[in-house]
């Protein structure tokens, strides 16, 4: 789909190009018990009183989510107007305006319009402005035209009617508007990436398959990349890494991508050129080890490696939005499964930094990838590292399947992702991370054990990984809730690439 910008200022009247520009359809917004304003009015106008008329009759009431397509309209460029209903306008704020914009894109996706003029984004929305509305509708737009097709033997993608997509923005914001756009596509194809490697069987997404998908993406976007294999994995003495993915026959990886869009770190930059370092965590498939997990929806666990396939797509987003910044994504990627030679329960481990940790449960094993990682970050020595992981399924008890859980020391590094949150419409809440909470992990064998019981389960989760971050600000994002839905809908649902995206266009901003 093809995305442009065009300036109008309507309340100045200043509509000629919309009036008489050729589209197939003219999407406008119609408050509840409101006169017509802005685009609605002056289209009012140029049709004799059509869009008037249309309300009058209570064709067209306004509440929140109601459409009406009208046809054969004669006066103006497009042949069709699709009114929205907006709800109350004191009340239109970015819940109101997303709900608009999925109803709009709905009604233009079931019909065969090719080239729609969009006017939303012009809306007073509360709290927000033009510019994030434009992104906000692509990203509505791509969402509710994804599907994963890729492993039906006939898939059945049908074509597209809907090619070009013209935003209508106030003349001041055209500018912003147009890196609006890139960002809005950019974000979106990197939300793409993410669900289908979310999406795709555990028995084609395995690690190698990951490594490979990581070669590809630095040779499309010029990512310097590293794919390490058991031996240097080995060599680097990841033996808490190594300990989850002995069980399985499929060879763990530890991927490494580069994107130097700051420039290289000199004496001269002073640290200014340090990276941001994503963490993702990559267990292509979490059977639970010898703690076996139930049967009942096991095949979801091949989503256990969506913190792996944000860091992907937010790699991607990043090359292609040019983000003046230094990003690097870290993943660890194994398979968790039972075997005769898979850790066991009581077994005593080597973490890279020479922790010893006591395995009391092998299903908590994300927690046992990532530190290592978490190790390794520290060459880097990073701006910040944020890792990313489906660790907890007491952070889907704790939050439910809306906010991302956030766990982080480093209050600015914790606003600063809870800011763009709100941005990126990604939600996330913060939660505790107290030092009394690290009681719940001490052992009677080792320096630590990898499960500190059923009380504050996210909690001591993000404690034991802060005990391999003390080097630098970190933040922690459990995924276990957000990054893929179950039953009818169910699939990866791209999060929280959006947050992450706008995490890193508000660093470089800065």
């Amino acid at each position: 789909m093809d995305f442009s910008i065009k300036a109008c200022d309507w309340s100045k009247g200043e509509a000629n190009g919309f009036l008489t520009g050729k589209s197939d359809v003219i999407v406008l917004g119609i408050f509840e018990a409101q006169t017509l304003t802005g685009a609605a009015r002056d289209m009012d106008a140029a049709t004799k009183g059509l869009i008037s008329r249309v309300v009058k009759a209570g064709d067209m009431s306004g509440r929140a989510g109601t459409t009406l397509l009208v046809p054969e309209v004669t006066g103006i460029g497009a042949s069709r107007v699709l009114l929205v209903g907006l709800g109350k306008q004191d009340a239109f704020n970015q819940k109101a305006y997303g709900e608009a914009v999925r109803a709009a894109w709905r009604v233009v996706l079931g019909s065969k319009i090719g080239q729609a003029t969009f006017t939303l984004a012009q809306l007073p929305i509360q709290d927000r402005d033009g510019v994030w509305a434009v992104r906000a509708a692509i990203l509505a737009l791509r969402e509710l035209t994804y599907k994963f097709t890729q492993m039906k033997s006939k898939p059945d993608n049908g074509a597209r009617s809907l090619k070009k997509i013209v935003f209508s923005v106030d003349s001041a914001d055209e500018k912003a508007a147009k890196v609006a756009v890139k960002q809005g596509v950019a974000i979106a194809n990197g939300m793409d990436l993410t669900r289908d490697l979310g999406n795709l069987p555990p028995n084609v997404c395995t690690p190698t398959y990951l490594g490979q998908t990581a070669k590809k993406l630095g040779r499309d976007f010029k990512l310097k990349v590293e794919v390490l294999g058991q031996k240097q994995i080995e060599a680097l003495g990841m033996g808490s890494f190594l300990s989850v993915a002995k069980g399985s026959i499929e060879p763990p990886q530890f991927i490494v991508m580069h994107y130097q869009g700051a420039g290289a770190e000199s004496a001269k930059s002073k640290g200014k050129n340090a990276p941001i370092v994503l963490v993702g965590k990559g267990i292509t498939f979490d059977s639970g080890g010898i703690s076996i997990k139930p049967g009942e929806a096991m095949d979801e666990m091949k989503y256990d490696m969506c913190g792996a396939g944000s860091v992907f797509g937010t790699m991607r987003a990043v090359a292609e939005m040019g983000l003046k910044l230094n990003v690097i994504g870290v993943i660890p990627t194994c398979e968790n499964m039972p075997a005769g030679n898979a850790v066991k329960p009581g077994d005593i481990i080597t973490s890279m930094n020479g922790t010893t940790i006591e395995v009391l449960n092998t299903d908590a094993e994300g927690r046992l990838i990532l530190c290592d990682a978490l190790t390794y970050a520290e060459r880097f020595k990073p701006a910040a590292v944020v890792d990313i992981a489906t660790l907890t399924g007491a952070c889907i008890i704790a939050l439910g399947h809306h906010n991302t859980g956030l766990f982080a020391k480093d209050d600015a590094l914790a606003g600063e992702l809870l800011d763009a949150s709100r941005e990126a419409a990604d939600p996330a809440w913060r939660l505790p991370l107290d030092d009394e909470y690290q009681d719940q992990l001490k052992s009677n064998f080792a320096d630590v054990a990898n499960i500190g019981g059923r009380p504050a389960g996210s909690v001591t989760a993000a404690c034991f990984l802060s005990r391999f971050a003390t080097a630098y600000p970190w933040a922690h994002l459990d995924i276990a809730g957000t990054a893929w839905k179950s039953g009818a809908a169910k699939g990866a649902t791209g999060r929280p690439v959006p947050l992450l995206s706008q995490f890193l266009i508000d660093r470089a901003g800065a």
